[in-house]
C-alpha cells in the first residue's frame, strides 16, 4: 500500500469495515446445506505444473522450460518443472486419488510442445499423444470425466521466438493446434477449455516480468496479446462448434481469472468498476456481453492516455467488426478461476506511482488487502468469501446469467497434512456458491485447485495448494492426502456442506462404485 497519513488511513479503514463488510457479508451458515441435483465436483492441475518429463519422448521446450533453465533463480526456490509431480509416469496414481475423492471430473491441460514438437501440425508426437490417451482412458474406466484445457501457459518456445501472443499469426497456430486436439481426443472429451486465464498470460507475461516469457513491454504488449488471445479462442470455439460438436456433442468455453474489487470508500465506487472492467471485463465483455468488443471505459481511457503520451493511435488494438462478432458469444459457459478480493482506492499519493505507459497507469487506481483479513501462504491470498459472492452476483447481472463453471478455487499453505485453514476456506467459498445459486445464479460445476501440490510458477514449490501433499524428495513423488482431502471427499460423497464434519484421517480408501 502507498504511504499515507495515519488519520486518513484509520478513517478509510473504518469506512471500509462499514461499507465493505456490513453491507456485503452474508450471515454465516452453520446448518447442513445440500447441493442441487446434478452439481459436479472436480479437481484441477496443469501440464507444466505436474507432468515433468520435460524433454522425454520427443517433447520440445516451452517458455517455462526456457526461462527456468536460463534464469533458474527467477523462481523463488531456483527450481523448475523438469520432474515436478512426475505425472507423466505416475498418472495411474493420480487417477487413484481421483477415485479416492470420488470426483466427477478432473481438469488437466495439454502440453502444446508435447503433442506438436515443431509447434505446427506437420508433426504429431505419438508418444505424447499416447500419454494423454492413457490418462483419459484410465479416467473413463472409472467414470471420471476429463475436462481438458488446450492451453495453460506453456507456449512452445519456438513460437515465442516469433513473437508469441503478440504476433497475430498465433491465431492460426493455436487454431491448428486446437483442431488436432479435437481430432485426437474429442471422441472421449466432452468438456473443453480453450485458454486458461488470458489476463495472466498477457499482463503478467508480456506487460511485466511476473510470468514467462517476461517480455515486460508495458502498456503495449499486454493489449496486443489480449486481442490475439481472444481471437484465437474464438476461432478454436467456432472450429469445434462447426466441425466437431455435431458428432461429439460436447461443450467448449474460455476460463477467466477474476478477483473481486471492492471500493475502499463510497468515493471509490466508480473507480472499482473501472478496475473490474480492466482486470477481467477486458476478457469477459468481448465474449459475454450483448455488444461484444473491449469495455467502453477501457477504450476511452487508453485512447485518451495514448494521445496525451504522443502515440499516433490507441495502444489498445481495435477489433474489426467481423472479429467482434466472431468473439461475441464464443463460449458455452463462463469459466471462472477465483481466489481472493482486493480493495480499490485512489488519492494524491498515486501521482507518478506507475510507469508511463503501463497497464496500471491506464487504470489509475491502487489495490490492496487489509492486514486483518485471514491470509494464506501466498502474499496475494486472503480468505474473503463475501467477495466471491459479489463477483458471482455481478456475473449473473451483467452477462444475463451464463452457466458459470468454477474451474479453479483453492488456498495456499506452506505444507503439512493438517490444513484447517484450507478447509475453512473451501467451506466458506462453497457456502457463498450455494447462496448465489439460491438467488438464481447458474453454477453447475466446482473445481478445487489443486488435486495435489505442484510447481506454482514463480513461487516454485514454496507454496502448496494440493488436497494431496507431494514429497519432492521421493523418487516416486509420493502423494499423501491432507485433512482437506478427507473433508472434500465427504462433500463430494454426501453432495452436502456440513460445517461440523470432522474426518477420520487414519486411512484414505476408495468407496464402492469409484
Amino acid at each position: 500500500m502507498l504511504p499515507r497519513r495515519a488519520p486518513t488511513f484509520i478513517l478509510a479503514l473504518l469506512s471500509c469495515i462499514l461499507l465493505c463488510e456490513s453491507k456485503t457479508v452474508k450471515e454465516a451458515r452453520h446448518d447442513v446445506r445440500k447441493f442441487p441435483d446434478g452439481f459436479q465436483f472436480g479437481a484441477a492441475t496443469a501440464s507444466y505444473q505436474v507432468e515433468g518429463a520435460w524433454d522425454a519422448d520427443g517433447k520440445s521446450p516451452n517458455i517455462w522450460d526456457h526461462m527456468t533453465h536460463n534464469d533458474p533463480c527467477s523462481i523463488d526456490d531456483c527450481k523448475n518443472g523438469d520432474i515436478a509431480d512426475d505425472s507423466y509416469n505416475q498418472y495411474k496414481r493420480d487417477v487413484e486419488m481421483m477415485r479416492e475423492l470420488g470426483l466427477d471430473f478432473y481438469r488437466f491441460s495439454l502440453s502444446w510442445s508435447r503433442i506438436l514438437p515443431t509447434s505446427f501440425p506437420d508433426k504429431i508426437n505419438e508418444a505424447g499423444v499416447q500419454y494423454y490417451n492413457n490418462l483419459i482412458n484410465e479416467m473413463l474406466k472409472y467414470n471420471i470425466q476429463p475436462m481438458v484445457t488446450i492451453y495453460h501457459w506453456d507456449l512452445p518456445q519456438k513460437l515465442q521466438e516469433m513473437g508469441g501472443w503478440t504476433n497475430p499469426h498465433i491465431v492460426d497456430s493455436f487454431s491448428d493446434y486446437a483442431r488436432v486436439a479435437f481430432e485426437l481426443f474429442g471422441d472421449r472429451v466432452k468438456n473443453w477449455i480453450t485458454i486458461n486465464e488470458p489476463r495472466e498470460i498477457c499482463y503478467q507475461g508480456y506487460g511485466t516480468v511476473t510470468k514467462a516469457p517476461k517480455l515486460n513491454i508495458q502498456g503495449v504488449a499486454e493489449y496486443m496479446c489480449a486481442k490475439n488471445v481472444l481471437v484465437a479462442h474464438a476461432k478454436a470455439y467456432h472450429i469445434y462448434d462447426k466441425e466437431f460438436r455435431p458428432t461429439h456433442g460436447g461443450t467448449i468455453g474460455i476460463t477467466l481469472s477474476a478477483l473481486w474489487y471492492e471500493p475502499e470508500t463510497e468515493n471509490d465506487v466508480e473507480l472499482a468498476e473501472v478496475v473490474r472492467q480492466f482486470e477481467w471485463g477486458q476478457y469477459a465483455h468481448p465474449v459475454f456481453s450483448k455488444t461484444g468488443d473491449f469495455p467502453p471505459v477501457m477504450k476511452e481511457k487508453i485512447a485518451a492516455k495514448s494521445a496525451a503520451q504522443g502515440f499516433k493511435r490507441s495502444r489498445l488494438p481495435e477489433f474489426t467488426s467481423e472479429e467482434v462478432e466472431m468473439v461475441r458469444g464464443s463460449s458455452d459457459f463462463f469459466g471462472l478461476n477465483h481466489y481472493t478480493t482486493n480493495l480499490v482506492y485512489k488519492n494524491e499519493s498515486l501521482e507518478g506511482y506507475y510507469d508511463v505507459p503501463s497497464y496500471y497507469d491506464d487504470i489509475e487506481a491502487k489495490l490492496y488487502q487489509p492486514s486483518h483479513w485471514s491470509a494464506g501462504a501466498s502474499v496475494w491470498m486472503k480468505d474473503v468469501p463475501w467477495g466471491f459472492y459479489n463477483l458471482l452476483t455481478k456475473i449473473r447481472e451483467d452477462y444475463d446469467n451464463p452457466p458459470v463453471f468454477i474451474t479453479e478455487n483453492g488456498y495456499s499453505t506452506r505444507g503439512g497434512l493438517d490444513d484447517d485453514d484450507r478447509i475453512t476456506y473451501i467451506r466458506g467459498y462453497l457456502n457463498v456458491i450455494l447462496d448465489a445459486i439460491e438467488e438464481g445464479s447458474d453454477i453447475p460445476v466446482y473445481t478445487v485447485w489443486s488435486l495435489m501440490d505442484n510447481f506454482e510458477w514463480m513461487r516454485g514449490y514454496t507454496e502448496r495448494f494440493g488436497l494431496y501433499e507431494v514429497d519432492y524428495e521421493s523418487p516416486q513423488r509420493t502423494r499423501t492426502p491432507r485433512k482437506s482431502a478427507f473433508v472434500f471427499k465427504e462433500i463430494v460423497r454426501s453432495r452436502a456442506l456440513d460445517p461440523h464434519f470432522e474426518p477420520d484421517t487414519t486411512v484414505m480408501t476408495i468407496d464402492e462404485g469409484h
